[in-house]
C-alpha cells in the first residue's frame, strides 16, 4: 500500500470529516424538534410513529440502490444530490407540520428526508474508505466520531431553538440551508474519479452472492443494534429501572454518546497497533459486560459505569464495518451499499422487538438482548481482516 500525505489528500480527508458532521448535524435537527412537529399536528405517540416510517420507507428504498447510484454519478454527485434532498425534505416536513399543518405532506418530506440520508451515508463511507485507504492507516471510526460530534452540535442548536419558540419550518429551513452549501462546497474536494480506480476492472458478482460482504453485514447488524437500542431505550431503561427524574434518563444517553464518541476518535490508534479482529473482538466483549453490569448492577452509579463501558465496546463495530466492507475499492459502493443495507435494518426493526420485550420484562431486562447479540458479533469479526488480495473475494 503506497501511503500518500499530499496536501489535497489532507483536505479530502478534512472535507469528509465535515461531511460526516452535517449529515449528523441534520439528523438532530429532524428528531430534536419532533415533540413540536407531534404538537402541531396533535398527534398521539403511535400516530407520530406511523409518520416517522415514511422516513423509513425511503431509506429502505433506497439502500439497496446506493451502490449503483454511487457508480454512476460518484460519491460526491451522490452526496450532493442526496444532501439537496434532506435539505428539501426537512422544509417540506416543516412546512407540512407546522405551515399548512397537513400530516400527509410532512410524511412527503420524511420520505424525501430517508432517501437523501440514506444514499448521502452510503456515499460519504465509500469516499472516507478510500480516503483510509490512500492515507494507509486507520480514520474511518473518527470520520463516524465527527457525525456524533455534529448530531450533538445539532441537538444542542435545536434545544435552544425550542426554548425560543422558534417556528420549525424555519429551524429546518436556516440549519438546511446552511448545512447544504457547506456540504455541496466540502463535496467539491472529494477525490477525482479519475483517479480513484487504478486496478483492472474484474469479473464481478454480486455483493449479495458473497459470504464475506454478507458475514460483515451480520456483525454490521449486531453492532448497530448495539448502538440503536441506546439510542431508542436507554434513557428510559435509567428512568423506568432506577425510577429516576426524566433528566437523569438524558444523562444517561449522554454519557453513552460521549463514551462512544471517545472510543471512536482514539480507536483507530488500537486498530493499527492491534489489528481489527483482536479489537473488535475486544469491544464485543466490552459491549456484553457493559450492558450487563448497566441492568444487573443494583444501583445508579453502577448502572452509569456500565454505561460508559456500554458506549466503548459499541463504538468500532459499524465504522470498521464499513471500512471492511470497502476494502477492494473496484467494488466498495457495491459492497457498502449491501452493508449497509443490512446494519441499518437493526435501526429499523429493533425499537419495535425491544419495545414488546421491554412491555413483557420491563425496559431495563430487555436491554440484555444487546449482551447475547455480541455472540454472534464475536464470531463474525474475523471477516473484517483485510483479504490477502484486494478483492481476492470476487
Amino acid at each position: 500500500m503506497t501511503v500518500t500525505t499530499a496536501p489535497s489528500l489532507l483536505t479530502t480527508r478534512t472535507s469528509v470529516a465535515l461531511t460526516f458532521a452535517l449529515n449528523g448535524l441534520l439528523f438532530a435537527t429532524l428528531v430534536s424538534r419532533l415533540p413540536d412537529v407531534r404538537s402541531e399536528l396533535d398527534l398521539s405517540n403511535s400516530a407520530l410513529g406511523l409518520l416517522l416510517i415514511s422516513a423509513s420507507v425511503g431509506s429502505v428504498l433506497s439502500l439497496p440502490l446506493a451502490g449503483r447510484i454511487i457508480e454512476r454519478f460518484t460519491p460526491a454527485g451522490t452526496v450532493r444530490g442526496g444532501s439537496v434532498a434532506v435539505g428539501a425534505g426537512l422544509l417540506v416536513c416543516g412546512i407540512g407540520a407546522t405551515v399548512v399543518e397537513w400530516p400527509p405532506l410532512a410524511a412527503v418530506g420524511l420520505f424525501a428526508y430517508g432517501i437523501g440520508t440514506s444514499t448521502w451515508d452510503v456515499a460519504m463511507n465509500v469516499e472516507g474508505a478510500e480516503v483510509e485507504r490512500r492515507l494507509g492507516r486507520t480514520i474511518m471510526p473518527r470520520f463516524h466520531a465527527a457525525w456524533s460530534i455534529g448530531s450533538i452540535v445539532g441537538s444542542g442548536i435545536g434545544v435552544v431553538m425550542a426554548a425560543l419558540g422558534v417556528p420549525v419550518s424555519l429551524h429546518y429551513l436556516v440549519i438546511g440551508a446552511v448545512a447544504l452549501v457547506l456540504t455541496l462546497r466540502s463535496a467539491g474536494t472529494f477525490l477525482p474519479v479519475e483517479e480513484r480506480h487504478e486496478h483492472q476492472e474484474r469479473p464481478r458478482v454480486s455483493a449479495w452472492r458473497e459470504p464475506r460482504t454478507l458475514v460483515i453485514g451480520l456483525m454490521v447488524l449486531c453492532y448497530a443494534t448495539v448502538e440503536g437500542t441506546a439510542n431508542d431505550w436507554l434513557s428510559l431503561a435509567v428512568i423506568d429501572g432506577y425510577d429516576t427524574p426524566h433528566w437523569v434518563g438524558v444523562a444517561g444517553f449522554s454519557v453513552f454518546v460521549v463514551a462512544m464518541t471517545a472510543g471512536r476518535l482514539t480507536g483507530p490508534l488500537v486498530l493499527d497497533r492491534l489489528g481489527r479482529a483482536p479489537v473488535l473482538w475486544a469491544c464485543s466483549g466490552l459491549a456484553a459486560v457493559g450492558v450487563l453490569i448497566a441492568v444487573y448492577g443494583g444501583s445508579l452509579p453502577v448502572m452509569f459505569v456500565g454505561i460508559v463501558i456500554w458506549g466503548v465496546g459499541a463504538s468500532l463495530g459499524f465504522p470498521v464495518g464499513m471500512s471492511a466492507a470497502a476494502d477492494d475499492p473496484v467494488r466498495a459502493a457495491a459492497r457498502v451499499s449491501a452493508v449497509a443495507t443490512i446494519g441499518y435494518a437493526a435501526f429499523l426493526a429493533g425499537p419495535p422487538l425491544l419495545g414488546m420485550l421491554g412491555d413483557a420484562v420491563g425496559t431495563l431486562r430487555a436491554l440484555v438482548v444487546v449482551a447475547v447479540l455480541m455472540v454472534p458479533a464475536s464470531l463474525t469479526v474475523f471477516a473484517a481482516r483485510p483479504p490477502a488480495v484486494s478483492g481476492s473475494t470476487d
